[in-house]
C-alpha cells in the first residue's frame, strides 16, 4: 500500500552549516567539510526551519519510504563527523607468528608483514580523509580516525579483509586484525 506522504525531521546543531542543492548535501562544521551525493534516491530534502531539515517521500511504497530513515541517518552521521569525528580501534590477533604492521609517515597507508609467517607483504591504502596510527597505550593496536564514517569503516574493513585466513580451518586459525572498538573522537 502506498502512503500519500511520509516525512522525518532532523535538528541541526548551531555550529553546523548545511547546504542542499539538487540532493547534493554539503555539511560544514568545526572539524571540516563533507559532501554526499544522494541524487540516486527519489526523496525531497528541504529546510523546515532555520535549524531543522525535513525528508519527505510522496506516494512511496514500503521500500521507498524506508529510504527516509536511511538518508536521515547519513546526514546525521555527516553532522557527527564534522563536529566530533569517528574513531575505530583494531587489534592484532595471532597465535604463533607475530603480525608486523608498518604505518607510513603520513598515516594514509599500512603495510602488513609476517601474517601467518607468509613472506607476502600486504599493502592497504586508507580512504580519503582517514588517518591511521599505532596506539601508544595498547600493544598491537591500530587507531583509525576521520570525519567520514563510511571512509573510516571501509578502511578498517579493508585491513580486516586483507588479513583473512585462506585454505585453512578458520575455527582453528583465528589470526587477523579485527575491529575491537568504535566510537566518536570528542565526547560532548
Amino acid at each position: 500500500m502506498r502512503d500519500i506522504a511520509k516525512d522525518d525531521e532532523l535538528i541541526i546543531p548551531e555550529n553546523v552549516k548545511i547546504n542542499i542543492k539538487s540532493r547534493i548535501i554539503t555539511v560544514e562544521g568545526p572539524r571540516g567539510k563533507l559532501e554526499k551525493n544522494l541524487r540516486h534516491l527519489n526523496i525531497e530534502v528541504k529546510f523546515a526551519d532555520k535549524n531543522k531539515l525535513k525528508f519527505v517521500v510522496y506516494h512511496g511504497a514500503r521500500k521507498h519510504v524506508a529510504a527516509i530513515r536511511t538518508v536521515r541517518s547519513i546526514v546525521n552521521n555527516m553532522i557527527t563527523g564534522v563536529t566530533k569525528g569517528f574513531q575505530y580501534k583494531m587489534r592484532y590477533v595471532y597465535a604463533h607468528f607475530p603480525i608486523n604492521v608498518i604505518i607510513n609517515n603520513e598515516g594514509d597507508a599500512v603495510e602488513i608483514r609476517n601474517f601467518l609467517g607468509q613472506k607476502v607483504v600486504f599493502h592497504v591504502k586508507m580512504r580519503e580523509g582517514v588517518k591511521c596510527e599505532a596506539s601508544k597505550a595498547q600493544k598491537d593496536e591500530l587507531i583509525i580516525t576521520g570525519n567520514d564514517l563510511e571512509a573510516v569503516s571501509q578502511s578498517a574493513a579493508d585491513i580486516q579483509q586483507t588479513c583473512r585466513v585462506k585454505n585453512k580451518d578458520i575455527r582453528k586459525f583465528l589470526d587477523g586484525i579485527y575491529v575491537s572498538e568504535r566510537n566518536v573522537l570528542e565526547t560532548a
